[in-house]
């Protein structure tokens, strides 16, 4: 099983954000948290199509999404998914003084799920 390591930027969506109003247990809004985007020559290089399941995993936790190519924004190694109980899972508990974990910038490692 191929992996990779890559740098994984959690953050906002409008569409998560038009989602969250109508609540965070619509499909909508679940499927915007369990979505990874990553760059199409990753997808590629790792023989991932849209739809595949990833396993995703640092030290902190390992989790399964569903991946798809972004919109040519990311460089490739680099992975963006909303904010939620996915993203969470993977920051660390160290705040570092801020009352905050890091939450962007994290180092993963990613495989097509078996």
């Amino acid at each position: 099983m191929m992996s990779d390591i890559f740098v994984l930027i959690p953050g906002r969506t409008s569409r998560q954000g038009t989602a969250l109003n109508e609540g965070k247990y619509t499909d909508t809004y679940k499927e915007e948290i369990t979505t990874l985007l990553m760059n199409a020559e990753d997808m590629q290089r790792l023989d991932l199509e849209t739809g595949d399941r990833v396993r995703m995993w640092n030290e902190q936790a390992e989790v399964v999404v569903t991946c798809k190519a972004d919109k040519g924004e990311s460089p490739p190694g680099v992975l963006f998914i909303s904010y939620g109980d996915i993203s969470s899972q993977l920051m660390g508990g160290d705040t570092h003084g801020s009352g905050m974990p890091t939450s962007k910038g994290l180092d993963v490692q990613l495989a097509k799920a078996e």
